[in-house]
């Protein structure tokens, strides 16, 4: 397991504070519409990444409009990034040492914008150099163009990156499709080979961007549409199956959400996975699902225990929070995804406690979270949530048509932070201060120290593993979350 940050919850003696006093606010703006994000380490700026536009709010030294851009969300400060591929639709991991992989994207638009080239098959790096953040493409390329791929870091390092759009064209006639995956190694390359992937044939047109979760024994949880199977990659081979989740499609184009709730001792740090929302069909009157399942795919009792949100939800998204709940906003209660096929946002913030399976509403927005919206939580512990690009090309508040239903929502600059009630009153101020690791290289079995400084008050202290990983499409490829077992 790749270490991307560790962050601390305190639970205070002194602190009553009821779970819905959320609060969501506008903080900043994020230059370019927020299709793609990550939390990058060791700093906690955000990257946004979008595709080629007639717009954004930043432009490059050559004056083409950005395409990508550095949050910071301490300054709420921006940085332009330019891209020589179109990463439109791409998928992403973090790689072992640290650095953000994003691979492929779509077809080149060159007479809108020359300089940027045909990013179907591409492969993009990210990391710090001097404080700095910079979109590297040294050339390399993956075995096969994915449009709507996803992507999950292995216990190895490795990267396996599964289904995808040959050409960007409609999934519904299937000799566009890419029912395969392809292994990349701990550098991002690829070692070649397109594997056929049976789940992935016998799901389409509803198999990409599948939800991809890595378990503790290094084998890979694999969902798409309805289906889900333990899939062993090095063998090349399907360990079980699962059975089919009940409800309407959970995948695009009418992606649900999906976590690994957080492992910890007190569940023997055995996988489960919840799925919610999803939709009937790409329509934008298609009925939306409000129902969630959760299946501990390593057990021996293989069955889906339904919940159901307090309202349906398509491309509603989920973050893990630091409490052991999930966040669950954005999206849409009737349509689906794709241009203007959405008109209906779910404007309240859900919380899912799992160790009572309760819902609560907990806060909510007056801003349109629809399609190409992102969330995630940052280093502080609060969620940032971004984006909503709904038209083909940006479209602006001024420019908005209520009667047209491609133009009935702008294109959302405006950044939103949520903060969760563990970081609310007297919970504020009680954080441990001056940390210190003695080691940041971690696997299943390491031992490592934390130093830090601790006010009064403080009850219980939990150390928390988390890994952010990349989000698009309401699809968190990489996001998991461990207690550790701490002697503190």
């Amino acid at each position: 397991m790749e270490l991307l940050s560790i962050l601390f919850l305190i639970h205070c003696a002194q602190a009553h504070i009821n779970a819905r006093s959320h609060i969501v606010e506008v903080v900043g703006r994020s230059g370019v519409p927020a299709m793609h994000a990550a939390v990058l380490p060791p700093s906690g700026k955000v990257v946004f990444l979008d595709k080629v536009e007639d717009y954004s709010e930043l432009r490059l030294p050559n004056q083409r409009w950005a395409y990508s851009s550095i949050y910071d969300p301490e300054t709420h400060e921006l940085t332009p990034l330019s891209v020589a591929t179109n990463p439109f639709c791409c998928g992403g991991s973090f790689l072992a040492d640290g650095r953000l992989l994003a691979v492929r994207g779509n077809n080149p638009l060159l007479w809108l914008d020359p300089t940027v080239e045909d990013g179907l098959d591409g492969i993009r790096y990210i990391s710090s150099e001097n404080g700095s953040y910079e979109w590297k493409e040294p050339g390399n390329k993956l075995a096969s163009k994915r449009w709507y791929a996803s992507a999950q870091t292995m216990s190895d390092g490795k990267v396996f990156v599964a289904a995808g759009s040959l050409n960007g064209m409609t999934q519904n006639n299937f000799s566009n499709n890419n029912p395969t995956y392809e292994v990349l190694d701990a550098n991002g390359i690829t070692q070649g080979h397109n594997v056929p992937m049976d789940i992935l044939f016998e799901n389409m047109p509803y198999f990409m961007y599948p939800f991809l979760h890595l378990l503790p024994d290094g084998s890979l949880f694999v969902f798409t549409d309805r289906s889900s199977e333990i899939f062993n990659v090095t063998a090349n081979s399907t360990i079980k199956s699962m059975p089919d989740m009940p409800g309407m499609h959970r995948t695009y184009p009418n992606t649900g959400g999906s976590v690994m709730l957080p492992l910890h001792k007190g569940n023997n740090y055995e996988p489960e996975i919840m799925i919610c929302g999803g939709g009937q069909t790409q329509g934008i009157d298609s009925q939306c699902e409000a129902t969630c399942g959760k299946l501990r795919p390593m057990s021996s009792n293989l069955e889906w225990q339904m919940t159901s949100m307090p309202d349906p939800r398509g491309m509603v998204e989920g973050i893990l929070l630091l409490d052991g709940t999930v966040l669950w906003l954005n999206g849409c209660q009737r349509g689906a995804q794709g241009f203007g096929l959405a008109t209906s946002p779910a404007l309240d913030a859900l919380i899912y406690d799992p160790r009572h399976n309760a819902w609560n509403v907990s806060g909510r927005t007056t801003i349109a979270r629809l399609y190409h919206s992102v969330a995630l939580l940052l280093l502080d512990g609060t969620v940032l949530v971004a984006g909503s690009n709904p038209n083909e090309m940006p479209v602006l508040q001024n420019q908005v048509e209520p009667n047209n239903q491609y133009k009935a929502f702008p294109t959302e600059f405006r950044i939103e932070r949520f903060t969760p009630a563990y970081l609310r009153g007297d919970n504020a101020t009680k954080r441990p201060t001056n940390i210190t690791l003695s080691s940041l290289e971690l696997n299943m079995t390491s031992r490592l120290s934390v130093e830090f400084d601790l006010e009064n008050g403080l009850r219980t202290l939990n150390v928390i593993l988390y890994a952010g990983g990349f989000i698009t499409h309401a699809v968190h490829m990489g996001q998991v979350m461990a207690y550790l077992d701490n002697n503190g």
